[in-house]
């Protein structure tokens, strides 16, 4: 099969490589081979491939990817979910840093445990279900983990990023938040508050630590942790998904789950929840290249798609 391959850590210009003639992974009883359609890049994959987590990562060579979206090609004797022809998606990496797999989503066939997975969303494209999964789940993860409910009040920094775009919409629309504040650059205000922010903050002319309302919640995007304990209630939660963290801020890293996209596929077919694809995008699988370069320049929007998949 065709694929993009790594055999040594570095930057993806220097290190990555397409390949055609990469051995289709082989598949486990619990696992379904997927006939990959879209797949989406998340900064883990650059920074895995930079060597970041090489002490918990799997052995080289590896084909990156977490977030797949593609038809059920086969499936192994005990899955029950799934069957030939379904369309499916989710983030292939149960735990993300601790092995995730070698063959990743950047290829035109992956292996993936049924439990990982969830049916597309029928009103979705293939490209639109990519974008979501890790990011989603990375979303409702932290909003679980900081006990976010209906009436409380959250900011978001790095509001226009990829799980930036998604905590905002969950915040707001599946978990009834009383007001959603998010930063974001000038040009993206917009996007917010299209997506359900109440307050748009332009990071590049306001201090977050100066705003006159504290908040019960702060999701910390960005890695600016002591930035956001200026800008939480008393008593109040904040969470974070990069860089270090000083207590009372926690940090996590995703445990995927495909039942977290199983309740969350009425909010995508409903369109309350939308998937936010970075204008640059789809990349084609020709310029996977050029995609990581624009992710890794922390300029995109949403989500770096990359679509058709051979």
């Amino acid at each position: 099969m065709k694929a993009w391959v790594y055999k040594e850590y570095g930057n993806s210009q220097s290190v990555l490589k397409f390949e055609t003639n990469v051995e289709v992974p082989s598949l486990r009883e619990d696992q379904v081979l997927i006939k990959v359609v879209a797949a989406a890049l998340n900064p883990i994959d650059f920074k895995r491939m930079l060597g970041a987590f090489s002490a918990t990562d799997s052995p080289l060579p590896t084909i990156p990817g977490y977030d797949v979206a593609g038809v059920v090609e086969k499936v192994g004797s005990q899955v029950k979910k799934f069957k030939v022809g379904d369309e499916v998606y989710g983030d292939i990496n149960e735990k993300a840093l601790d092995h995730p797999k070698r063959n990743g989503s950047l290829a035109e066939y992956t292996a993936v445990e049924e439990n990982l997975l969830a049916l597309k969303p029928k009103n979705l494209s293939f490209v639109e279900a990519a974008s979501l999964p890790l990011a989603t789940e990375t979303a409702y993860e932290g909003l679980e983990r900081s006990a976010f409910s209906a009436g409380k009040s959250i900011l978001v920094l790095g509001g226009a990023g990829g799980v930036g775009t998604m905590v905002i919409q969950l915040a707001k629309h599946v978990f009834g938040a009383s007001k959603v504040a998010a930063t974001s650059s000038t040009a993206k205000l917009d996007l917010l508050k299209s997506l359900g922010a109440d307050l748009a903050i332009d990071y590049t002319k306001e201090n977050i630590e100066d705003l006159p309302e504290k908040f019960d919640v702060v999701f910390d995007a960005v890695g600016q942790c002591d930035k956001a304990l200026k800008a939480v209630k008393e008593g109040g939660r904040v969470v974070s998904i990069i860089g270090s963290v000083t207590p009372p801020a926690s940090s996590f890293v995703l445990t995927s789950d495909g039942s977290i996209l199983e309740k969350l596929n009425p909010y995508f077919e409903s369109g309350k929840v939308k998937a936010i694809i970075d204008p640059k995008g789809p990349f084609p699988f020709s310029q996977t290249l050029e995609a990581f370069s624009h992710l890794e320049s922390s300029r995109a929007t949403g989500k770096v798609v990359i679509h058709p998949i051979p």
